[in-house]
């Protein structure tokens, strides 16, 4: 049983609610750590920082950077330069994390795309280092491969990973990405101290929607838990955040989804 203490509510699984929003029901459930993400934190993200500092929330990291494959050496340069803010985004809130989700193929060079991403990374780890924040790549589910990253298992994640610090670049272990990988419990070993987050959700069968068709955990068919100890035995002991899309789930109240989360978490996870 995971210890509630660990419990990171990830801003989007209360959808369209404000991060003060969120960071009230986290206070009034006793949740101790928060997940932002870019676009709730405002102009001033370190108003936000003092806001989540105030009420004694913890920043379990910042989502999302990334996005590096483009079709123009400007447009990438864009793509270089947003990260270079989301990690000063991240310094100002707090956290050592910003998860990066790294982008579709701007083409049918998806090879390219890969090579985009791992030039990305090297353009922004030495700032991020200067900022102490740490740089997550997340591999997503094959089935975004063409919309949203090019990065979709966790062998090819440790691959460039490996190119950099361990103390620098590693990766985010979401469970519904990962879980359906013949490899995975090899790859959660191999990743060991490059294992910088750890999230969990769940798979519905039939799928409702592919972005927003996650389950609340124990609605569906990942092994939460054997992944969750794995994590553990390869060395990870840090927050784990709850990370839901789903529309259902946002049209209820923060309150209720934030304890439904804590249930499912003490019972499930």
């Amino acid at each position: 049983m995971a210890d509630l203490a660990r419990l990171s509510f990830n801003q989007m699984t209360a959808g369209k609610a404000s991060l003060k929003e969120v960071a009230e029901s986290c206070v009034r459930n006793g949740i101790q750590w928060i997940g932002p993400w870019r676009h709730a934190i405002g102009d001033n993200p370190a108003e936000a920082g003092k806001m989540l500092q105030d009420y004694g929330l913890k920043v379990s990291s910042l989502c999302r950077g990334g996005m590096f494959p483009a079709a123009t050496i400007a447009e990438r340069q864009k793509r270089i330069d947003d990260n270079l803010r989301a990690i000063d985004e991240a310094a100002a809130l707090n956290t050592d994390l910003l998860v990066l989700v790294n982008g579709p193929a701007p083409d049918k060079d998806i090879d390219g795309a890969r090579q985009m991403v791992v030039d990305g990374i090297g353009a922004i780890v030495n700032h991020a280092a200067s900022r102490g924040v740490r740089l997550g790549i997340e591999p997503l589910h094959p089935m975004f491969a063409a919309d949203r990253s090019v990065i979709v298992t966790m062998g090819h994640a440790n691959e460039i990973a490996a190119q950099f610090s361990p103390h620098q670049v590693g990766l985010v272990v979401d469970v519904y990405h990962i879980w359906w990988d013949p490899q995975v419990y090899r790859e959660i070993a191999r990743t060991g101290e490059r294992i910088f987050a750890f999230h969990v959700s769940d798979w519905i069968v039939p799928l409702p929607d592919t972005l927003m068709g996650r389950g609340m955990m124990g609605d569906g068919v990942i092994q939460i838990r054997r992944l969750r100890e794995a994590v553990e035995a390869a060395g990870y002991q840090g927050p784990i955040e709850v990370e839901i899309f789903n529309q259902q789930l946002w049209d209820r109240h923060t309150d209720e989804i934030i304890r439904q989360v804590a249930e499912r978490f003490i019972k499930l996870v």
